[in-house]
Parts: structure tokens; C-alpha cells; sequence
């Protein structure tokens, strides 16, 4: 099979900050990638957009309300039956409470430390803070008191 007629499953992916510039991630709590941190983000649905699908993913999985803006990029990785196609937007917090839902099995703000560590220690999805840097969107370093 050759690259052209691999399949390609449309994803998207939310980079979502807070005021002070940390990423919101979530943990895994199902294949791909179970226990491993991430951003939000899932499958597009049939007939969905790209927007509605970032905003009812992240929704799901952290109970959130975002507005998506820019995209930032796209990746592709391994899927068990083809690629997934990845497209990740910036996304503004406009409502909702924090809380691990859906598929997530935990939620976190992390700045550019925690991000560090949880990249040295694999527990972040493959390629996310190579990924992340090349684009110029590594979360903000910790505020000084």
C-alpha cells in the first residue's frame, strides 16, 4: 500500500491557555495513548467541522467551553487502521468548570516546568513538545511572585 492510499482520519486538537499562558492537558484514559498527557482533542465526526469538533471535544474531556481561532498546525500519526490527520487549533476559554471527563482520566494547567518534566519523564504523547516547540506554542515558564 502506498502513502497516497493510506487512510487519513481527520482528528483535531485544542491548545487551550490560561491567563497566564499555562496549556491545558489531559490524560489519556483510553487507547491511543492511555496514561500519556496530551491536548484536548478527538476524532471529527461525519458532518461535523472542524470547529464544532474542537469545542465538543474539549467540552467532553475537561468540561470547558472554548471559542477555536487560528490553526496552528497539523500532524499526522500512527492510527490502528491508517493515519490520523491532526489539526490543532488555539482556542479561548469562554465558560465551564475544570474537571477530567469523557475519555480523560485527569486535567491539568501545565507551564513550560511542569511541560519539561512531564516530556523527560515519557509521560507526554509522542512528539507533543518537539511539536509544540517547532511551532513557536510551548507553554508560558512560571510567573515569579
Amino acid at each position: 500500500m502506498t502513502a497516497a492510499h493510506v487512510r487519513r482520519i481527520r482528528c483535531v486538537g485544542a491548545l487551550v491557555r490560561d491567563v497566564h499562558g499555562k496549556l491545558l492537558l489531559v490524560r489519556r484514559g483510553r487507547e491511543p495513548g492511555r496514561g500519556l498527557w496530551s491536548v484536548p482533542g478527538g476524532k471529527v465526526e461525519p458532518g461535523e467541522s472542524d470547529a464544532e469538533a474542537v469545542v465538543r471535544e474539549v467540552a467532553e474531556e475537561t468540561g470547558l467551553r472554548v471559542r477555536p481561532g487560528r490553526l496552528v498546525g497539523s500532524v499526522l500519526r500512527d492510527a490502528p487502521n491508517g493515519v490520523f490527520h491532526i489539526h490543532d487549533y488555539a482556542c479561548a476559554v469562554t465558560g465551564g468548570d475544570l474537571r477530567a471527563g469523557d475519555d480523560a482520566a485527569d486535567v491539568r494547567w501545565a507551564d513550560l516546568a511542569m511541560f519539561t518534566t512531564l516530556d523527560r519523564s515519557n509521560a507526554l504523547i509522542e512528539d507533543l513538545f518537539d511539536t509544540l516547540r517547532q511551532w513557536g506554542e510551548l507553554p508560558a515558564p512560571a510567573r515569579r511572585r
